[in-house]
Formats: C-alpha cells, sequence, structure tokens
C-alpha cells in the first residue's frame, strides 16, 4: 500500500492501480483516527474467532467473506456456522477446503457442497466401540425386569 501525506491529508493508494483507497485527516504526531467505515462491529469480529475456533479452512472462508463484503457478509459467516453446527466441524473443514482450492470461498458453494456429499448426519456418525447394538441394551433391560418379577 502507496501512503501519501502532505500537511491536510493522508492518503492511502493501491499499489497496483494507484487508485484512492482512503483520505483522511492528517492528525497531530503520534494521534490516530479511525473512521467509522474502517472498524469491524465486535460482533463481527467474534464470528470470525468462533470460525477460526471451528476450523483453519472454515476461518479462512470467513475471512474471504469479510474482505470481500465487510460488514454485508456478517449473514453468510452466520450461515457457515450454523452449518458447522449441521454437518460438525470436520465435514464444514473439508468443504471449506474444497471452496478454497477451487478459489470459491463462498457460503453457498460451502452449503451445496454439503447438501451433496453423501454424509450420514453427525449424530449417526459418532461411532464408538463401547456402544453397542440396541438389541442387546433391550435384551439386557428385558432380563432384568424378568429377574425382578421372578424374585417377587
Amino acid at each position: 500500500m502507496h501512503v501519501q501525506w502532505d500537511a491536510m491529508f493522508v492518503r492511502l493508494l493501491d499499489p497496483k492501480t494507484g487508485e484512492l483507497l482512503r483520505e483522511h485527516l492528517s492528525g497531530k504526531r503520534g494521534g490516530h483516527r479511525i473512521c467509522d467505515a474502517d472498524r469491524t462491529p465486535p460482533q463481527l469480529l467474534q464470528l470470525l474467532a468462533r470460525a477460526h475456533k471451528a476450523g483453519p479452512n472454515i476461518g479462512a472462508v470467513c475471512d474471504a467473506i469479510h474482505a470481500r463484503q465487510g460488514e454485508l457478509g456478517m449473514r453468510r459467516i452466520q450461515g457457515v456456522l450454523q452449518l458447522v453446527k449441521q454437518y460438525g466441524s470436520a465435514a464444514c473443514d473439508d468443504a471449506c477446503a474444497a471452496a478454497l482450492e477451487l478459489r470459491v470461498p463462498e457460503y453457498r458453494f460451502v452449503r451445496r457442497y454439503l447438501e451433496r456429499s453423501p454424509q450420514a448426519p453427525l449424530s449417526l456418525r459418532q461411532v464408538d466401540p463401547l456402544i453397542r447394538e440396541l438389541t442387546q441394551y433391550r435384551d439386557l433391560i428385558q432380563q432384568r425386569i424378568n429377574f425382578e418379577e421372578s424374585q417377587s
């Protein structure tokens, strides 16, 4: 980024095109000003932090949405986080990795990718060797009931 300044203004220019990106009034030495347009709302920062906690690719996609759409992308970032709840962070992180690889870091792509991928719902994929078949639990309960009835 190129910077130009004089006694009145500080200008930020795009290094490739020379286009004016921002213009600020000069202040006294050591001071600073931030325009309202340059501030990121705390709610949006919290959403981005949650996205990065959910997975590195999820965070990268949400950062790309924020960079492209700014505050208007907040709803799409919330949508990505909802997909994490619905499909799990591993599946969503894989979908976001595909979106980044194809250079399409958008909510719609991630949603469609997850909808079309042949995955079981999150609750059915939680398999643990300690969890037995439901029929075994049913039989055990029936045995206990029969045993208690025979004792009375």
